[in-house]
């Protein structure tokens, strides 16, 4: 038997001064008692010459004696050990993704799995060589406490755990955890999490040793996955703001969408939200100055962190655009229809004088005399520092995958589309594959240091691309996403949990940070640094940096279609043959002090019934 409180037993000290007041005599005075059954002996001493007397046998004092005892032990909460925990390290890892802000435990699912990590760890045979290590996988895999059998530290790790607002990071805690197991063969990981996380397959050839600990009961939610801010393309001077809301209920709902611009109500709208889809919803307005977008969604469920995104949004800038080509009448013109702020231009060669006079060059089958500097879409041509030698070429080669779910490919199909020819080359490490042929990537984007690119291996003039109407698509989303205008306004939206970077024009020596909920913090910044990050983005919302004269505004948003399904998972996959189910009761430490307390308390009962029957 192990004692979760001993200090408990200094009130053992009380049961010799019990013994010490039946041995002191005491002045009689009558009283009128309930039962007499236990005191009898006492009404008859008449002695009361000397203070102390010998002590005889008693049931009252054996009685209270006994009690004494019990509530001895049970204040210093008697335990005794399972075989689970002997002697091994277990890693307890507590998702605090915005998921667990659910309410359908009460308070809240965090609350509730922190909870019954605490009583793992109070479960933990420390005597044994039972040690345990705390890792909470919030907005960044975080080591809260190492390796320890010392409960009280286990339990001030847990406690001081904070809930936000991104989404799910458990791979990288899972990884952490993976390796503290590792050469340990009786160590285990006890995640506790609803398990709305995607699917872990790189995990799958490992021994993991995972008890899944599944939080929730419900899935009662609606949340805003998409919020999106473009130049209308009917009228210039507005904008268009894309919202996508996904309705993760098995019934149709109703909701309020409320637009703001900088605190100011724009528009509000109904609508409905079809079971277990996502609805679309697109809003005009007018934007006369830069500023953040807020979308609002009103609705009765289970999880408020999803219900709000917000978008920095900066007035349209016109774009420059040199397109070098021998005669590409269809690139040409879906060039110039592109977006309102494109001013065109064309040229048969790229030199050094157009340098730092564009924003964007075109290089259509043109090999330049000076590789452009600034961002660029290079069409059937590259330098040879792009790619791994040797660059060879294909004949009639397929198209068999792009991935749509790249901004570039937004609304953009490679369907019945058939290509002559194109260069051969490997995937290169400074961008990713957006469409491939079974030899060789076709198109390929990314950045090399600050400038971006968009590599396209073969002639469009030799392909039916430019006569289906993914093409000016294509061209147009192009554009939008090589404008060094929307570079910058995607450095003001994050993800909630990334860290936000902003590089610095001149040097400043502080910085002062407004957090969405109102309060101000200063963070010395050193006078040599280039480039400003702050990294406490764990809630969602906007936040405001004032660098010296110049202040800027981002935001932090959810936007997880995986996080706002807050519906929980029996099982998590690791890959697609390995699955972990949601532990049931296991063996632990079992706290006695309860069964002490009883076993008082019928004491009492007893001589209560003893009494009464003596009298009836």
């Amino acid at each position: 038997m192990n004692f979760l409180t001993p200090l408990a037993f200094w009130f053992a000290l009380t049961l010799p001064a019990v013994v010490v007041f039946y041995l002191l005599k005491r002045k009689r005075v009558t009283r009128v008692v309930a039962s007499t059954l236990l005191w009898q002996r006492f009404l008859a001493e008449t002695q009361a010459s000397a203070p102390l007397q010998r002590l005889r046998h008693n049931w009252l004092l054996l009685l209270q004696l006994l009690m004494l005892l019990l509530l001895v032990l049970a204040l210093a909460r008697p335990y005794f050990s399972g075989k689970s925990s002997d002697g091994k390290l277990q890693v307890v890892v507590l998702d605090a993704s915005a998921s667990m802000q659910s309410t359908d435990e009460s308070p809240s699912r965090f609350e509730k799995a922190r909870k019954e990590a605490i009583a793992l760890v109070n479960a933990l045979a420390t005597g044994k060589g039972g040690q345990m290590v705390v890792l909470v996988a919030g907005a960044n895999a975080e080591v809260r406490q190492s390796a320890t059998s010392e409960k009280a530290a286990l339990r001030r790790a847990l406690e001081g755990a904070r809930v936000t607002d991104s989404s799910t990071r458990l791979a990288e805690a899972l990884r952490v955890a993976e390796t503290l197991i590792r050469d340990r063969p009786d160590a285990e990981i006890h995640l506790f999490s609803d398990g709305a996380i995607p699917e872990l397959a790189e995990f799958e050839t490992r021994e993991m040793r995972l008890i899944y600990h599944k939080v929730g009961k419900g899935g009662r939610n609606a949340g805003i996955i998409a919020f999106d801010v473009k130049p209308n393309p009917e009228d210039p001077s507005k904008r268009a703001l894309f919202i996508s809301v996904a309705n993760h209920q098995p019934q149709s709902i109703d909701a309020r969408v409320e637009i703001a611009f900088e605190g100011q109500l724009v528009e509000t709208k109904t609508i409905t939200l079809a079971p277990t889809n996502t609805t679309p919803a697109v809003f005009i307005a007018s934007q006369a100055r830069d500023g953040v977008f807020t979308a609002k969604l009103i609705t009765e469920d289970d999880l408020k962190a999803d219900d709000q995104a917000s978008v920095v949004s900066l007035m349209p800038q016109p774009i420059r655009v040199l397109l070098v080509t021998r005669g590409n009448r269809f690139l040409e013109k879906a060039l110039a229809a592109a977006g309102p702020n494109v001013e065109l231009s064309t040229a048969a060669d790229h030199s050094a004088a157009d340098a730092g006079r564009h924003e964007l060059v075109v290089l259509d089958d043109v090999v330049p005399s000076e590789w452009p500097k600034g961002n660029l879409l290079a069409i059937n041509v590259a330098p040879t520092n792009w790619f791994e030698p040797p660059v060879g070429g294909i004949e009639a080669p397929p198209i068999v995958n792009w991935k749509n779910t790249h901004p570039l490919l937004r609304f953009v199909t490679f369907d019945n589309i058939q290509v002559a020819k194109a260069l051969q080359v490997k995937s290169p490490g400074w961008g990713v594959s957006l469409v491939d042929a079974p030899q060789s990537p076709l198109v390929v984007a990314g950045e090399m240091g600050r400038q971006r690119v968009i590599w396209i291996g073969f002639d469009t003039l030799e392909s039916t691309w430019p006569l289906r109407i993914s093409f000016p698509i294509f061209v147009a989303n192009a554009v939008d996403w090589l404008n060094p205008a929307t570079a910058k306004a995607e450095q003001f939206l994050i993800k909630a949990g990334d860290a936000f970077r902003l590089p610095l024009a001149s040097p400043v020596t502080e910085a002062v940070v407004t957090v969405p909920d109102g309060s101000v913090q200063k963070v010395p910044v050193g006078v040599e640094s280039t480039e400003f990050v702050w990294g406490d983005t764990g809630r969602q919302g906007v936040y405001r940096v004032q660098l010296g004269t110049n202040q800027v505004a981002f935001s932090a948003n959810l936007l997880d279609a995986a996080e706002s399904n807050i519906r929980p998972r029996e099982t998590l996959d690791l890959g697609r043959f390995t699955q972990v189910k949601a532990t049931t009761e296991r063996d632990a430490n079992l706290e006695w002090w309860r069964w002490f307390a009883l076993a008082g308390l019928g004491v009492m009962l007893g001589e209560w019934w003893w009494f009464h029957r003596r009298t009836a």
